[in-house]
């Protein structure tokens, strides 16, 4: 069976889930912390982040992106990837503009956790406007269209339903729902499935904080 290594909270992480998930791959879950002194995460990729899938010969997929393409690879049933070049360069654009704006929440996480006084305002401003620049880009391209890209449930669907609960995860107080109705549909659709239902992000216990 593959194991996933994740982090509760991980955007990253819950897209391999939602992926595995709907191709009806069985996988066991690790959760884990990646700094802690007690992860095993440096044996299976050497950058030290989450998420890993290990295989049953021991040998591991890393970085989210990555991991999304060997899934489709390895199991191509049912697609998530659309067939048609254009479609499929279209998901791939979604899951660049996603990938931004959820390392841009990264980033803005921790630089709220630092000392009011090392906190950088310009630098909180930047992440900001990425953030807010990506829901735009993600809504001008969903529009009102039942999926994202093309005509089916698929990868721009995945990615996309993942940072939109991914911030009510880090930053209930972003009025994304009001700002954009099609995306808060969106979102209410997506979690509706199995898939995302069985995956729903929550903030991890470390060293008595939750984070």
């Amino acid at each position: 069976m593959l194991t996933l290594i994740s982090a509760t909270p991980s955007p990253y992480a819950r897209k391999v889930r939602i992926a595995l998930a709907e191709k009806a791959i069985p996988f066991e879950l690790v959760t884990e912390v990646p700094w802690d002194s007690t992860t095993q995460t440096p044996r299976h990729n050497p950058l030290e982040k989450l998420p890993v899938l290990i295989f049953e010969d021991g040998s591991s997929a890393y970085e989210s992106r990555y991991i999304l393409e060997v899934i489709e690879a390895k199991w191509p049933e049912p697609p998530l990837v659309p067939a048609d070049p254009w479609e499929r360069l279209a998901a791939r654009k979604v899951e660049v503009i996603v990938d931004g704006v959820c390392d841009a929440c990264v980033l803005l996480f921790w630089e709220r956790h630092r000392a009011p006084e090392q906190q950088s305002a310009e630098w909180i401003a930047r992440q900001r406007r990425k953030v807010d620049g990506g829901l735009k880009a993600l809504a001008e391209t969903a529009g009102t269209r039942e999926w994202v890209v093309g005509e089916r449930f698929g990868l721009a669907d995945i990615v996309t339903g993942t940072v939109l609960r991914y911030l009510d995860v880090r930053f209930p107080e972003h009025p994304w729902r009001s700002q954009y109705p099609n995306l808060a549909a969106l979102s209410a659709r997506l979690e509706a499935r199995p898939s995302f239902a069985g995956s729903v992000p929550v903030p991890q216990v470390i060293s008595d904080k939750v984070v």
